[in-house]
């Protein structure tokens, strides 16, 4: 709360001193005006006075306001360069590699590799015969299979129709 209260004194502080510099700052550039006692022609003078003075300092602001405008555009064209170098470069999808053991551990050990690793030696081998007496096969008459499977009496005749353009 110290801290707080600190920074909140120092905050009114710097608020006080730009009032105060604005109103020095002013009073240097700005001189009163008198304009009681004049005549008709020297408040026409005081006039073009005070419009030359305006036509300069609005000059000025355009060219301020100009130059301001060219690097506001100058940094957003950088911006742009900046962004379009950094987000080029799209990463490429991973594919997927096969390497041997072999290779692999060749590749992590270096020349220190010289043990060949055969990893399908330990696999259990299995014989094709066993898995075919274990499956009996029935032939049959198909037509019986298709008849019995045609619960829909469209699905049968689309059946019958592709059969007869064969000649069968």
């Amino acid at each position: 709360s110290l801290m707080l209260a600190k920074a909140k004194e120092e905050w009114e502080q710097e608020i006080v001193d730009k009032q105060s510099e604005k109103e020095r700052y002013l009073s240097e550039r700005i001189t009163p005006l008198h304009t009681s006692g004049l005549s008709l022609s020297q408040l026409q003078d005081l006039c073009r006075e005070l419009h030359e003075k305006v036509e300069i300092v609005d000059e000025e602001r355009y060219d301020i306001e100009a130059k301001c405008n060219h690097n506001t555009r100058e940094i957003k064209d950088l911006k742009i360069k900046v962004l379009d170098l950094r987000g080029k470069f799209k990463r490429p999808p991973l594919r997927r590699v096969r390497v041997s053991a072999d290779a692999m551990l060749r590749a992590l050990l270096g020349s220190k590799h010289k043990v060949s690793m055969d990893l399908r030696a330990n696999l259990k081998s299995v014989k094709k015969e066993d898995t075919e007496k274990e499956r009996p096969v029935e032939v049959g008459d198909w037509r019986k299979n298709v008849e019995a499977m045609s619960g829909m009496e469209g699905r049968k005749k689309m059946f019958d129709a592709a059969k007869s353009p064969t000649g069968q």
